[in-house]
């Protein structure tokens, strides 16, 4: 069975974990998506997917206007997961009980398996799981058999194999569940019969064909950034296409240091990809001037990179006296296109190639990246033959140094922030932290703050070091520096950056913040 033609489709019931769990499915091999719980019986019929998994998520069953799904889904004869919340709805639409016991569990809670059947298969008869749940179901659906009990969960996993529906309390998709991927995987590959064929190889096959079918014999263009995501995008089409594939490197001035001379190395002398390099820094300065709300600053670059690639376009197609490149690749992300906003999630920030298009675009877009997530694309980039310097690239936002400029950005700001971000990226290296954190990296605030140096005042900006664990950016942990390179980072940025007196670490996790400033 087809990994793409038959998804796994996680319901998303308004988990913390939804994106966590469609993570979880991948790596079983097994394609996921995540939909909201609004999906009809219909469109999830259209989808026709190989096993349903139902998210947890904070409400209650029984609370007015909570979550719920339509129930004609589960007569479609379509294996289905509960977990946590999702585990509760089950019980609750399908003849069993959820009440609230008042002892809710969180944390790490020991597990006492009680029937061993297929979805607990070969399990000792205590584990250690992860739970959140204030409600309890006491019965499970009507016809299902209860597998597993804790302290305060008397039915905390529950088995239904003939109409294969199955439910747990607790959470398989945490690392501190024991486990965990197991039941994940047995569900998937056991009970829904869903093969392990969801590889790099296979994504890079799927793409090459989906490329293919969607240009034919037409120009492309490949808006390159330097940044993983787009460097995976370009060799992925040029496997698919050749030299059909132009790409076009736009200096904005507000990329890293020495960047533009990476990526002509990358793709003009390791691919032979034809590359343009368009000098435009000061056409995004002046667009820029004045302008200090983020998202403005977003929608802004977002429409002038594509003018450019536009006017790139027209030139290309005088040039060789017929139509110039109709197809406009980007290195879109599924995270980009979640947090981005639909009608079914709240809007956090526009990704300049996701929310930032400007509504008249001359070119089709082409974004063969655009359902996975970051550690997949790294994958794959190995698997093409990239670089390792390219392939385990910290991410780096679209719209560049601007978006980590508080307030207005000016040549002057992008210099010393550019300058800060290279030596902070330096010392993260020479420590050999930089593999093990997914951002690190300067931002530059719209304030001076008063300082002492060689006996006389100053009056320049601080720098904030920011760095971040995560695996997905969907959520991010500070990352805890050791001191001594904090303060080698710091004493370096103090006398080698001009313009800077003054260093702080945020120490902000996602959420509540953004890893980004703006």
């Amino acid at each position: 069975m087809s990994n793409t033609e038959h998804p796994v489709l996680v319901v998303d019931l308004g988990a913390q974990y939804a994106q966590l769990i469609a993570r979880r499915v991948r790596e079983a091999h097994v394609y996921s998506e995540i939909v909201p719980s609004t999906i009809t019986a219909a469109e999830v019929a259209a989808k026709a997917p190989g096993a349903i998994i139902l998210s947890g998520g904070p409400s209650s069953v029984y609370e007015p206007g909570s979550p719920s799904i339509d129930t004609a889904i589960y007569d479609l004869g379509i294996p289905i997961l509960g977990i946590c919340y999702g585990a509760q709805l089950l019980a609750r639409d399908l003849g069993g009980t959820v009440e609230a016991t008042g002892r809710g569990e969180y944390g790490r809670t020991t597990l006492a398996v009680s029937a061993a059947d297929h979805l607990l298969a070969s399990w000792p008869d205590e584990v250690t799981v992860w739970m959140s749940h204030g409600d309890a179901i006491t019965a499970g659906p009507a016809g299902s058999v209860s597998l597993a009990s804790t302290p305060e969960a008397p039915v905390a996993a529950f088995s239904d194999e003939a109409r294969r529906i199955f439910g747990v309390q607790f959470h398989p998709e945490v690392a501190h569940t024991d486990r965990g991927q197991e039941l994940i995987s047995t569900f998937l590959h056991d009970l829904a019969g869903l093969a392990p064929t969801w590889t790099n190889v296979s994504i890079i096959e799927q793409e090459v064909a989906k490329v293919q079918a969607q240009v034919g014999d037409a120009k492309v263009l490949c808006a390159l950034s330097g940044g993983v995501d787009s460097a995976v995008a370009a060799a992925l089409v040029h496997k698919a296409i050749g030299d059909q594939l132009t790409c076009v490197f736009v200096d904005t001035g507000l990329m890293r240091s020495d960047e533009g001379a990476q990526v002509e190395e990358t793709f003009l002398n390791q691919f032979h990809i034809d590359l343009i390099h368009v000098r435009a820094a000061d056409r995004f300065f002046d667009a820029l001037a004045g302008v200090t709300d983020p998202e403005r600053k977003r929608k802004i670059i977002g429409e002038l990179f594509i003018r450019i690639f536009e006017e790139v376009a027209r030139d290309l197609g005088a040039g060789t006296g017929g139509e110039g490149p109709k197809y406009l690749v980007q290195g879109t992300l599924y995270p980009d296109v979640i947090e981005s906003g639909s009608g079914h999630a709240a809007n956090i920030k526009s990704h300049h190639n996701v929310g930032g298009l400007p509504e008249d675009l001359d070119f089709e877009l082409c974004e063969p990246l655009r359902a996975l997530f970051k550690d997949e694309v790294r994958a794959v980039g190995e698997e093409l033959g990239l670089p390792e310097h390219i392939v385990w690239r910290q991410p780096f936002p679209g719209p560049g140094l601007a978006v980590r400029i508080v307030g207005e950005v000016t040549p002057e700001r992008a210099e010393i922030l550019r300058n800060a971000d290279a030596v902070v990226v330096d010392e993260i290296k020479k420590a050999g932290l930089y593999r093990k954190l997914w951002q690190s990296f300067a931002v530059l605030p719209a304030v001076r703050t008063v300082g002492v140096m060689g006996d006389g005042r100053t009056y320049a900006y601080p720098i904030i070091i920011r760095a971040v664990t995560s695996d997905d950016a969907m959520t991010a942990d500070w990352a805890r520096l050791p001191y001594d390179v904090v303060e080698t980072i710091a004493n370096r940025l103090i006398n080698e950056v001009e313009g800077v007196n003054r260093v702080a670490l945020d120490v902000t996790s996602k959420p509540p913040g953004t890893i980004e400033w703006e």
